[in-house]
């Protein structure tokens, strides 16, 4: 099991996006931020000093198990994303999944958004993904609703 890289007591929640050292709180990244050295003022050249580096992927229970985030989408919804005819359409565009791959594989997630952002097939895409999730959204709360 992992610990925070910066208090080396709690479950690391997050990483940081410019060095990806994983921290558990908003306490612990206040502490880390000031120190950070973001991996690209690294430039490893040995293989030895990049596997001293926690860069180790995320995986699902990075994501399920954030509480202080707001906006998260529960799995069961996400699931719905890959049952979308009309995804699946997109995604048969090779210009669109080679953004999604830039995105994904980007040093710097944010700035490789704001350009995907400015492609009319990626909003399209992204538009998509939240009217699928959305709908079940809506679904959800009307059955709610009929329950009263």
């Amino acid at each position: 099991m992992q610990v925070c890289s910066v208090c080396n007591e709690e479950t690391p929640k997050y990483r940081c996006p410019a060095c990806k050292i994983r921290y558990c709180s908003l306490g612990c990244y206040k502490r880390h931020k000031d120190i950070c050295t973001p991996l690209e003022q690294f430039a490893p050249h040995h293989s030895d000093a990049k596997e001293s580096i926690n860069t180790e992927p995320w995986n699902i229970e990075d994501l399920l198990n954030e509480e202080d985030i707001t906006d998260k989408v529960p799995l069961e919804r996400l699931q719905l994303l890959g049952q979308s005819k009309e995804l699946r359409d997109l995604l048969c565009n090779p210009h669109l999944r080679q953004l999604l791959c830039s995105v994904d594989t980007a040093d710097n997630k944010y700035d490789a958004m704001k350009a995907a952002m400015q492609e009319p097939l990626f909003v399209e895409f992204s538009d998509q993904c939240l009217k699928v999730v959305e709908r079940e959204e809506n679904t959800f709360i009307s059955n709610e609703d009929d329950a009263f």
